[in-house]
């Protein structure tokens, strides 16, 4: 290796793999622990636009998850055995919601399938993963405690980035980013747009999405811009995959 090697690389040379993909993550916590309600009305619309749209649908691991890491947290267990207990809850949502859209002809790929991507979304089958990051047992320890602070939105917010997708999409139970928490703080103020280094300047008591996103989307390369959307909003989903600016847009540009 020469000392060119390891200089900073400009990202004239890297390719999109996957330009065409909408990368979809869908909140657990906020909507599939919700239940029936929730969940049927964005799987219908999610199955509705799988024609048009290339879609790899991420999928969260909520309260169960919570629980565990409550649990594990009594019994001193170490942080890289909660991430692989923490995906394993991840993993049977997405089995669900990948039953849920079957007659979409969705397909679910497990990490070491993801070669099969490309042919399974020129097929315009939806594909349905895990949203857990692909650290497990290698989880990285956190500065403070042991609970794994890269989570399912760290996952597929990964995805995007690794595969050059046209767009990340989060799925919550909120209009977007807000100031404070809105459920608990009805003065929060909500913030249509911001970027990502003045969101990491604020730091906010409470975030809507996780923090390890937010550093990620300084380094990235391609995903360079989320959008946070509401999903029990009908329509909400459709005009976010349309391009539209439905919640609140990240950038790391500005």
């Amino acid at each position: 290796m020469t000392a060119g090697d390891t200089q900073p690389f400009e990202g004239g040379g890297l390719v999109r793999i996957l330009p065409r993909a909408n990368v979809v993550k869908i909140g657990a916590q906020s909507l599939i622990d919700r239940g029936r309600s929730a969940v049927f009305p964005v799987v219908e619309e999610l199955g509705a636009n799988a024609a048009e749209h290339q879609l790899i649908i991420g999928v969260g691991a909520g309260t169960r998850a919570r629980h565990m890491y409550d649990l594990t947290s009594k019994l001193g267990l170490p942080t890289g055995l909660m991430a692989t207990l923490a995906s394993g809850v991840s993993e049977q949502n997405a089995m669900m919601i990948a039953a849920l859209m079957a007659r979409y002809d969705a397909v679910r790929l497990a990490k070491s399938e993801f070669t099969q991507l490309p042919m399974c979304l020129a097929a315009g089958s939806p594909v349905i993963v895990t949203g857990s990051p692909p650290y497990h047992w290698w989880e990285p320890p956190p500065s403070v405690g042991r609970l794994p602070e890269y989570r399912t939105d760290s996952g597929v917010y990964l995805i995007a980035e690794a595969f050059g997708a046209r767009s990340m999409i989060y799925l919550k139970d909120e209009d977007g980013l807000y100031t404070d928490d809105p459920k608990k703080n009805p003065d929060a103020t909500f913030i249509p747009r911001i970027s990502v280094r003045d969101l990491i300047a604020r730091d906010f008591d409470e975030l809507v999405i996780e923090r390890k996103v937010l550093e990620m989307m300084v380094f990235a390369r391609w995903a360079r811009e989320i959008q946070i959307v509401n999903a029990l909003i009908p329509g909400n989903v459709t005009r976010a995959l349309n391009g539209e600016h439905v919640g609140t847009i990240i950038t790391a540009d500005g």
